[in-house]
């Protein structure tokens, strides 16, 4: 275990930049087998992986290496999807000063980026029900986080800057670096603004993705800022009242079973059958002894379901609220088998990400967004307390107190899961709350 490593990247503040947003060095403390960067970028539309392992390929490398060694692991893999030919080529070109590292090309599918797909395409190996990646020996991490571990390594440069595609209804999509902070509205600015006057933005892909106020702030999280129109069907299905899915259920589920036969995690062999799910919006049980509410806890919220469903209808977001419930009735998942082997058919079963692309209507926003590289300015950011899995950060910066970009300002609770947060301008502090800190400056930098 490399404690330079894992302690560099805990004052740094880094978190899983594509996803929840766990606190990576809790991650590297573990011991693995295999380390596996994920540059499937999972989502539609999404440019900014593809883009930075084309552009920083040696430096992506060199702290996969950096993450093999502390871990222990026998080897390291880059796993990105076929058709990213620019990044594949970049790669391969580094990976002769590389013994332990490879390639792994993944198919054109959604959702090729869940870890636990991506542990199997790559390992042939299983996630138990519940489990996580290392719960078999794989230590997983993101492509933008790998380059943060490394930064952090080299140089002490904590994360002050987020990577985000912005995309769909503006004028100039765009692959962006910009500080923690900006508003989505000043993000949505920089590809050029929106082509439409009534728009609702989409924080993260498409398909996993939750709608946003374009003034609700950029955080260590966000992947991608989508524009669609207020009209748009994605935001129809978005917005549908969970009472009217129930009910929308219990009148037209056929039971066909095609939300079962696309489930990703079904065909790794998980006991979750959609179908069966829905039984329970129309008889108030799933009508199969294999089968309970708890099996909802085995959903991953993928929403691929919706649109195998040729009623379109939404399993996932049922399934979303049976969870709610027995959370919020303190009933902990209890489903953790391990599968032997996944569905015999699975390389045939999985979602092409173009037919997805056209079924969800964004077609035409299936753009190249090119990756711009020069800094932007900003006189205010609002950077919350709280920007991944864990407890907020604990300010230890007050109003007025002069603050330069990097310094720290929020502390990683002691004795709790959480990180360190950044200044990500220099400037003054404006409010400090419990939620947020803000920080202004007068001249732009």
């Amino acid at each position: 275990m490399n404690d330079k490593l894992i302690n560099s990247v805990l004052e740094a503040g880094i978190v899983g930049a594509g996803g929840a947003g766990f606190p990576t060095h809790v991650k590297l403390g573990a011991q693995a087998g295999t380390v596996i960067i994920n540059g499937a970028e999972c989502e539609p539309l999404l440019r900014v992986d593809q883009q930075l392992m084309e552009r920083e390929a040696a430096g992506l490398l060199t702290a996969l290496d950096l993450i093999v060694e502390s871990s222990g692991a026998a080897r390291g893999v880059v796993a990105l999807k076929e058709h990213y030919h620019g990044a594949a080529a970049a790669l391969s070109r580094e990976l002769p000063k590389h013994p332990k590292l490879s390639l792994h090309l993944l198919g054109g599918f959604y959702p090729a980026g869940d870890e636990q797909v991506i542990v199997y395409e790559v390992t042939g190996k299983i996630v138990p029900e519940g489990g996580i990646p290392l719960s078999v020996g794989v230590i997983v991490v993101n492509v933008e986080t790998a380059l943060n571990i490394l930064a952090a390594y080299e140089d002490g440069t904590p994360v002050t800057d987020k990577y985000l595609t912005v995309t769909g209804a503006v004028r100039s999509p765009k692959s962006v670096r910009v500080p923690l902070g900006i508003t989505v509205r000043e993000a949505v600015e920089l590809a050029g603004g929106a082509t439409v006057s009534d728009y609702v933005v989409v924080n993260g892909g498409p398909m996993m993705g939750v709608t946003v106020s374009p003034k609700s702030w950029v955080t260590k999280t966000t992947k991608g800022l989508i524009v669609l129109p207020v009209e748009h069907s994605l935001l129809t299905s978005l917005k549908k009242p969970l009472d009217k899915s129930i009910r929308d259920a219990s009148i037209a589920c056929m039971q066909c079973s095609l939300c079962t036969e696309v489930c990703p995690r079904h065909l790794l062999g998980h006991r979750i059958e959609p179908h069966k799910m829905m039984r329970i919006a129309a008889y108030g049980s799933v009508c199969d002894e294999k089968q309970s509410p708890m099996n909802a806890y085995l959903c991953c919220g993928c929403r691929l379901c919706e649109y195998a469903c040729v009623m379109g209808l939404q399993p996932w977001k049922f399934n979303a609220s049976i969870k709610n419930i027995l959370m919020r009735s303190g009933v902990k998942n209890s489903l953790h088998l391990a599968p032997e082997r996944c569905d015999s058919f699975r390389e045939y079963k999985r979602y092409p990400v173009g037919k997805l692309i056209r079924q969800l209507g964004l077609s035409q926003y299936d753009r190249p967004a090119p990756m711009e590289y020069g800094d932007h300015s900003f006189i205010e950011v609002t950077l919350p307390l709280r920007q991944g899995a864990g407890a907020p950060s604990e300010p230890v910066v007050k109003v007025n107190d002069q603050v330069t970009r990097g310094g720290l300002i929020a502390r990683a609770p002691q004795g709790k899961l959480g990180t360190n947060l950044h200044a990500s301008i220099s400037g003054t502090v404006k409010a400090v709350t419990e939620i947020f800190v803000t920080i202004h400056t007068e001249n732009q930098l």
